[in-house]
């Protein structure tokens, strides 16, 4: 039984800013570090310092041959079942890490030379160079890393979707990285068939990580000892073709160097700068979250039904009676439709004191597409900022003059205000073009069937595969980039 499913709050994954997971059993996802490094928002950053702050300490006890240091730091990592992510047979049992093996590992970086040596300088480099150590420890170390803010994003995110919190309910280890200290205490969280839960955003896990040893050996570590193996007359791995072209396989580079761990981190420990250019490549490059259909693979659940989503917007019947229902309604549609560019919904966000609210804010991390364009054009959008009209009227002046008021340098200058229809759009969209030549920020002003343009192009740029294509026409062929109503919309705004 899933979470949604437990709490009955009736909405399926590809609606859910969370991994969906089942409340007993493991789902194979992983939290990849090099995910939360790309993340822009105050919480990515915070997860950003808990990990730094933490393995910086690790390293330094390892270095200065503090054991006891190394040993409370590490020593404070337990199972984190209450995420239910990674893989297990059965119901889930922590099979990543457990304190024991915070010891172990606290023993093992101590007699790595590769931490010795500055190889290793965070954690997902330990998962190349200290054995043992594999996607599923990191993942797990991670967890207990990022604790708190996953508590914190448990509780937001249980507040949008309807979970119930349970007070008084035991922390866990929570890493202080100001005191640089593991701390206790009791929080507000869900409790499932009298266990913890913690939920945890779609947007920073992965079935893989980013960074793998594979990758690193084939794309990285065999093309620089096949270059040295070409460059040294006496080496016995140079094969000389019937041209009188050198060659060496990887096969020979393979038997000779060896495959294993420690094979990898002695050739590494001599090449340095080989390693650390694949990984100085990794951290450049923001990586593509998973997609609504890599998790619905690796959760068993199904994908977004966009028509379901959008009929339930069009049919709630206008009137302020029902604003509730268009509000949550309008949520689960953009949570699904706009993922991965626009995570972390809340809901009502109080500003200025609790004296505005926001009705819903999305944090933007697009890496691609119209969401991503603002951040290119210099658009103050961290932070997305949605306003919802159920009104059987016309919004006005007012209604844009409100969304208007909510933006700032700081949380951002670009929104969306939903609505159902206008009588006169066209009117209506020059005030939202007035309201940005004034220097007020940026609206895109959508009603119904705007919505409906929207969902059309989200099932177009999915069902379109480019490798299938024949060559299309630049007038037919569709844009993949994100919505092509956004951009028009926005080019509307500034031209």
């Amino acid at each position: 039984m899933r979470v949604s499913e437990h709490y009955n709050i009736k909405r399926t994954q590809g609606t859910l800013d969370f991994v969906d997971v089942d409340i007993k059993d493991d789902v194979p996802v992983y939290i990849d570090p090099g995910m939360i490094r790309h993340l822009p928002d105050d919480w990515g950053k915070e997860c950003l310092i808990m990990l730094t702050t933490f393995f910086d300490s690790v390293l330094d006890a390892v270095r200065t041959d503090d054991k006891r240091r190394a040993t409370y730091l590490l020593g404070n990592l337990g199972e984190p079942n209450e995420t239910h992510l990674g893989f297990s047979s059965g119901p889930s049992a922590g099979r990543g890490f457990s304190a024991r093996m915070g010891v172990i590992l606290a023993e093992k970086l101590a007699a790595s030379e590769a931490a010795r040596t500055g190889l290793i300088e965070d954690l997902e480099d330990t998962a190349f160079f200290v054995d043992r150590v594999g996607k599923d420890i990191v993942s797990d170390i991670t967890t207990n890393i990022i604790r708190g803010s996953l508590i914190s994003y448990t509780q937001q995110i249980s507040e949008v979707v309807g979970i119930p919190l349970i007070d008084g309910v035991e922390s866990g280890p929570v890493w202080n990285p100001h005191k640089l200290e593991w701390e206790q205490d009791y929080v507000r969280l869900p409790v499932a068939d009298d266990r913890k839960l913690l939920l945890v955003p779609k947007v920073i896990v992965r079935r893989e990580m980013l960074m793998t040893r594979g990758e690193y050996y084939r794309s990285h570590l065999v093309p620089a000892l096949r270059t040295e193996e070409l460059d040294n007359p006496a080496s016995r791995l140079v094969k000389t073709l019937k041209d009188g072209s050198k060659r060496v396989n990887t096969i020979d580079i393979q038997a000779h160097y060896g495959t294993s761990k420690p094979d990898v981190t002695r050739e590494t420990l001599q090449r340095p700068d080989v390693y650390a250019k694949y990984r100085d490549s990794k951290k450049t490059i923001a990586p593509p979250a998973i997609s609504h259909e890599e998790l619905s693979e690796a959760s068993k659940t199904p994908l977004p039904d966009f028509e379901k989503l959008l009929n339930s917007v069009i049919e709630t019947p206008p009137g302020r009676e029902h604003a509730g229902a268009y509000h949550r309604n309008i949520e689960s549609l953009f949570t699904a439709l706009f993922y991965p560019s626009l995570t972390m919904p809340e809901i009502e966000e109080e500003i200025h004191e609790g004296r505005k609210r926001i009705d819903i804010t999305y944090t933007n991390v697009a890496q691609g597409g119209f969401f991503r364009f603002l951040v290119r054009h210099k658009i103050k959008s961290t932070y997305i900022m949605i306003e919802c009209k159920n009104y059987g009227k016309d919004v006005g002046n007012p209604e844009l003059d409100q969304i208007a008021s909510r933006f700032s340098p700081l949380r951002g200058q670009f929104g969306i205000l939903a609505c159902r229809s206008f009588t006169d759009k066209e009117r209506f969209l020059k005030r939202c073009r007035d309201t940005a030549l004034d220097y007020r920020g940026y609206v895109l002003a959508l009603d119904d069937s705007d919505l409906v343009e929207l969902v059309k192009d989200a099932r177009y740029a999915i069902e379109w595969m480019p490798a299938e294509l024949p060559s299309p026409e630049p007038e037919t062929k569709p844009r993949v980039d994100g919505y092509p109503l956004l951009h028009r919309r926005f080019k509307a705004l500034v031209n």
